[in-house]
């Protein structure tokens, strides 16, 4: 299992008198998509029999870690997410709040295969002018805005507890990113959010004081994702 801690405890030492607040950001399973299309928001994709091992590793982890108590579970509205919150919810007792302000990115590409081929194409390419916003689909800042205020609103009703945010990889990320202060694009290549990981964001108070990234499913990747 990968566990990376970003931040030092200094800070941690420093605010102990507010409230330690941990909201863990769980990317869903991998998806049954055998036709390779970018899916998106789009419904009616589920997860595989692999995802929902997965899922079940995710509820195992947080299960073997019952204190402090998960006080709340929330998670997209979409199948991929709710399916990867259901074990966690049956393992902690828990039920799940949909909360749509964490759902998938946006974008243009829904319902398409993007290869090289298709992405050469005039139609697509004039897509791309702009990467680092990006011009095909909902801003980097607009889906890291949504995020934050979700995660404001938890740390307000759990102060001092823990809660698990089912999600997607780009809202976790630019979740991650725009807490720790780093740009909002960088290139997919190091990005750490890979299928049922953890993203846990420490507060102490409104303040981020550590960052710890877990894999509890890494021996369920496919080998091109390792």
């Amino acid at each position: 299992m990968l566990q990376l801690d970003l931040r030092g405890a200094g800070i941690q030492t420093r605010d102990m008198a507010r409230p330690r607040t941990t909201i863990h950001l769980v990317r869903h399973g991998e998806v049954h998509n055998p036709d390779h299309v970018v899916y998106e928001r789009l419904p009616g994709y589920h997860l595989s029999e692999r995802g929902r091992q997965m899922a079940r590793r995710v509820a195992e982890h947080f299960a073997a870690t019952p204190t402090p108590a998960v006080d709340l579970l929330v998670a997209s509205p979409l199948e991929r997410a709710q399916e990867t919150a259901a074990p966690i919810a049956e393992a902690l007792g828990l039920a799940i709040r949909a909360e749509p302000r964490v759902i998938e990115a946006g974008s243009s590409f829904a319902g398409q295969r993007v290869s090289v081929p298709n992405l050469l194409k005039p139609r697509t390419a004039k897509r791309l002018f702009n990467p680092l916003k990006p011009s095909w689909g909902e801003p980097f800042s607009d889906i890291a805005a949504r995020m934050h205020a979700v995660l404001a609103e938890l740390r307000e009703e759990a102060p001092g507890g823990r809660v698990i945010v089912v999600s997607h990889q780009s809202p976790i990320w630019r979740a991650r990113l725009a807490a720790e202060g780093r740009p909002l694009w960088p290139l997919p290549r190091g990005r750490a959010c890979s299928l049922a990981s953890i993203t846990s964001l420490v507060y102490e108070g409104e303040r981020l004081s550590a960052v710890h990234y877990y894999e509890p499913a890494a021996a369920l990747l496919p080998p091109e994702l390792r």
